[in-house]
């Protein structure tokens, strides 16, 4: 994948970032039914108190969408309503599967199959910010959107990898994706799960977190309503709806494919008490079920979702490695090394023939 660097101020990353997916969204994601839907909201009172909160809770980010528009060459409220699209409707085309645990080892390990646009495949990237204030990170991109809501990680060793959930109540809150970039800047897991946790939301989401240096991974999984934060035990499988226990009560929609992953996964890590980067790999490329695989190649995707990307993230005491894959399972395109011990290295090999 295409890996890009961009530095500076708030309005700096966002006009950057903005030009980084400016012929996207003008060529491609403007023509989607999902963007033409989402359109319809750009001017709702819903969509106004959205912006209201994050303008007063989250300046710096706000300032960061305001320049994403700009780069974008493209009106803000519809920048900021495709940013919010998770909030103003319960079913979106954000999909993803997760996997985490340790290794024989002892290292942590989490892998992630990114779930989206089918025609976004050619224009998604990894982006490496580095802020003149605030946190670094290197994150999956896509055109038009902040960064934090699919697979990245921090210079504190910070691994976030995000699912999409389908809640039905979506009360006034902050959007999901500004919590996502927000968590971004968190100089500790526990500062992490504070942010996500504490801070009033509109949308869902499901965390899968983890860091350097930390024995500890957590499942989050967050709502308009409630929270429920479990710290995994031994494995951990995860697709697009909520499992925990503790939000059993959540009224939510499950996909055919969401719930035909989950009880693959679950099949898949039943005898599982370590893993490993070649069995994440085999376990999100599996295909068994021909309609509702876990790894999403179709056009005729009932959700209208494809795995646009799968990373694997391997987290030792003082470094977090990193793995991208696309169509070729058995390489990497990209691979990076994040150090945790008071400096940074970010470096991404294409290996494409």
């Amino acid at each position: 994948m295409n890996c890009l660097t961009i530095t500076g101020s708030p309005q700096e990353i966002g006009t950057q970032l903005g030009r980084a997916g400016q012929q996207a969204w003008h060529q491609v994601l403007v023509h989607t039914p999902l963007w033409q839907r989402v359109m319809e909201q750009q001017n709702s009172a819903e969509l106004n108190e959205l912006a209201r909160c994050v303008e007063l809770t989250f300046p710096d980010i706000w300032q960061e969408l305001q320049s994403l528009a700009v780069g974008l060459n493209a009106p803000f409220k519809q920048v900021f309503a495709w940013n919010c699209r998770g909030d103003l409707f319960s079913s979106t085309s954000d999909g993803c599967t997760s996997l985490a645990g340790w290794t024989e080892t002892g290292e942590l390990i989490l892998a992630h199959n990114e779930d989206g646009l089918p025609e976004l495949y050619d224009s998604s990237f990894l982006v490496n910010v580095i802020p003149t204030h605030g946190v670094e990170f290197v994150s999956f991109a896509y055109p038009g959107s902040l960064c934090g809501h699919t697979f990245s990680v921090n210079r504190y060793g910070i691994v976030n990898i995000v699912n999409n959930i389908r809640a039905h109540e979506r009360p006034q809150g902050l959007p999901r994706q500004i919590l996502a970039r927000a968590a971004l800047n968190a100089v500790s897991l526990d500062n992490a799960i504070a942010v996500l946790r504490e801070s009033p939301r509109s949308g869902a989401f499901h965390h899968t977190l983890a860091q350097a240096g930390d024995p500890r991974i957590i499942s989050l999984e967050a709502t308009g309503s409630n929270c429920s934060v479990e710290e995994v035990e031994r494995v951990l499988g995860h697709a697009n709806h909520l499992i925990h226990p503790a939000l059993s009560k959540i009224a939510q929609k499950i996909t055919a494919s969401s719930a035909a992953r989950q009880s693959r996964i679950n099949q898949q890590l039943t005898e599982q008490n370590f893993l490993s980067k070649k069995l994440m790999l085999t376990f999100l490329s599996d295909q068994y079920d021909k309609t509702l695989p876990i790894y999403r190649q179709s056009p005729q995707d009932p959700d209208q979702e494809n795995t646009l990307a799968t990373a694997v993230f391997t987290l030792s005491s003082q470094q977090v490695q990193w793995e991208v894959y696309r169509k070729d399972r058995n390489h990497a395109e990209n691979h990076h090394t994040m150090y945790t011990d008071n400096h940074y290295e970010s470096v991404a090999q294409d290996q494409a023939s």
